[in-house]
């Protein structure tokens, strides 16, 4: 195989990759705070939260990745006018994808998340919630102090797995411009028509370096912080 490319100074495959790290960080940050909030409506005691948290979740996870990354493109900012980045800056037109694709990415995979959560707290025997009732603990509280500390132990095996799934879905983000990986690697496929294997094992293996340790770090963890019943 031929990986004359690798020195070529026109293809920053580190770079792209590092894009598609902080893809991945950002978005999945976002989608763990936004995920966590609609697991507490889809629980909530509240009827309207309850509705809304079960309509989001249905909706945008049943959608298609692709359309919800370009429609935050096309709709949010074509359309309707949303900017995420200064409009004076040289670096706007970029600047502005990326953070519309973590917006995308966060509006997505938060419904995952959402459900991995609702799962662990299922997972939390009720009497200890109706415990925390009976001392005169709110919803809010019992949620928070009670229920949610039990139900992340529970879940990082499927959060994990999220995660690993949203890094291989940030390749999606070239769709809008962004770039990421995915993006440098169709570049090069169209360049280096001579040796496409061997781009196709170099951009495998650097998502195999992303995504395999994740999966074992987290997985140990899971073991580590396992909830004995």
């Amino acid at each position: 195989m031929n990986f004359d490319f690798l020195s070529d100074p026109q293809y920053d495959i580190l770079g792209a990759f590092l894009v598609t790290i902080e893809l991945t960080i950002l978005a999945a940050i976002g989608s763990l705070i936004w995920g966590t909030i609609l697991a507490g409506m889809r629980v909530s005691p509240v009827p309207i939260m309850r509705w809304f948290g079960t309509v989001y979740v249905n909706v945008f996870r049943n959608a298609p990745l692709t359309v919800l990354i370009v429609a935050t493109s096309v709709v949010l900012s074509d359309t309707l006018g949303l900017r995420l980045a200064a409009r004076g800056s040289s670096t706007f037109i970029a600047d502005n994808s990326f953070r519309l694709a973590v917006l995308g990415f966060i509006v997505y995979t938060s419904t995952f998340v959402c459900e991995a959560i609702r799962s662990g707290i299922n997972t939390v025997p009720p009497g200890q919630a109706e415990a925390a009732r009976a001392i005169g603990l709110t919803f809010s509280q019992n949620l928070r102090l009670i229920v949610l500390p039990q139900a992340l132990r529970s879940v990082i095996v499927p959060l994990a797995s999220v995660l690993i799934a949203l890094t291989k879905n940030t390749t999606v983000a070239a769709s809008i411009g962004v770039a990421e990986a995915a993006l440098l690697m169709s570049t090069m496929v169209e360049n280096e028509s001579n040796a496409l294997v061997s781009v196709f094992v170099v951009f495998a293996f650097g998502f195999i370096l992303l995504t395999l340790p994740v999966g074992l770090l987290l997985g140990a963890l899971a073991k580590k912080l396992a909830v004995r019943r």
